[in-house]
């Protein structure tokens, strides 16, 4: 069995190959104020076995940390980026090692139809191509990868409307303060 921590590893634990690639882009503790009682990487453990498991944050096993601080890390690096940059970082790293360069120069637009329902009221769209009531998603991902960069659902209806900003912007751009994404 494998050990990590001074316990037996979970499946959702990290490696010491993967910590080595994480840590340094973990936000290190203050200096100001006490001093840590927990480790990073069990905090990062922690929140990766709730992810991984599905279970709600207070049913956390006692192995780790209190529910609370690993909810709190999460809720805080979140805030400050600090997942946008470690997927960022994945994700540059996996092109690198597939030959690619590490930032993408094309993406590829897709569109889904989503069928709807009559309860959504004036939130559902038509498809013009298919001739069914439904909204768009469109995706925006890196050419010849499945490696999500941004997602923006909108409803077709809107996607129409003259003076509506772009649905996906460059990939070296971003997206503009007043359009809605979720996920890099």
């Amino acid at each position: 069995m494998r050990m990590t921590m001074g316990r037996r590893a979970y499946a959702s634990d990290v490696t010491d190959e993967q910590w080595s690639l994480l840590e340094p882009l973990i936000p290190v503790p203050s200096l100001e104020g006490r001093l840590p009682i927990y480790e990073r990487r069990e905090i990062v453990n922690a929140i990766l076995y709730v992810l991984r498991s599905g279970c709600p944050w207070r049913l956390l096993p006692h192995e780790f940390p209190a529910w609370g601080t690993v909810y709190w890390y999460f809720r805080r690096w979140r805030r400050e980026g600090v997942w946008d940059q470690i997927l960022d970082a994945l994700r540059r790293r996996v092109r690198e090692r597939q030959g690619r360069d590490a930032e993408p120069s094309a993406a590829i637009i897709e569109s889904q139809s989503i069928k709807t329902s009559a309860v959504r009221g004036p939130e559902k769209g038509y498809d013009m191509g298919k001739k069914s009531l439904g909204s768009q998603a469109p995706r925006a991902r890196g050419y010849g990868i499945s490696h999500l960069l941004a997602v923006k659902v909108t409803g077709a209806h809107r996607s129409e409307k003259p003076g509506r900003p772009s649905l996906v912007g460059t990939v070296e751009g971003g997206f503009s303060q007043d359009e809605a994404h979720v996920g890099r």
